[in-house]
């Protein structure tokens, strides 16, 4: 009798851990850490405190354990143009493993190609639309 419970127990206890969805970190392989900073604006010194931030989070807790994604949407995407006055810094971001992303809503609406942007960022449909998201699934949230 104590060997049947025994196999009833580890068959529930089985049937638990199945059932128990894994973290979207431990799922997804993701970094400890996840932040998504915001830019937003059309003001060079704010570009250089999100770049700064970023760079602070992966001297702090480790380039290894810290995700990172740079939105910039609206008057921010000047931060990601090819002109940019911070063009050197968001290339040294890049190389660091920051991911940096620019809003496609925003590029069509100032007319803004590929073309004119930096080598090496991504794109999203949507920047608001990625931070929520990226919110959602628990990223922490900066806006310098």
């Amino acid at each position: 009798m104590a060997r049947h419970l025994a196999r009833w127990i580890a068959a529930v206890a089985g049937l638990f851990v199945l059932a128990v969805p894994a973290s979207p970190a431990v799922a997804q392989g993701a970094a400890e850490n996840r932040v998504v900073i915001q830019v937003s604006d059309a003001d060079s010194a704010k570009w250089n405190l999100a770049l700064n931030n970023a760079r602070n989070l992966q001297t702090d807790l480790g380039a290894r354990s810290v995700d990172i994604e740079i939105v910039a949407y609206g008057p921010g995407i000047g931060m990601l143009k090819a002109d940019s006055v911070v063009g050197n810094r968001v290339g040294e971001a890049l190389g660091a493993g920051v991911k940096v992303v620019a809003c496609e809503n925003t590029m069509r609406g100032q007319k803004l190609a590929k073309a004119d942007m930096l080598d090496g960022i991504g794109y999203v449909n949507s920047g608001v639309v990625e931070i929520m998201r990226r919110q959602q699934e628990r990223w922490t949230y900066l806006r310098p």
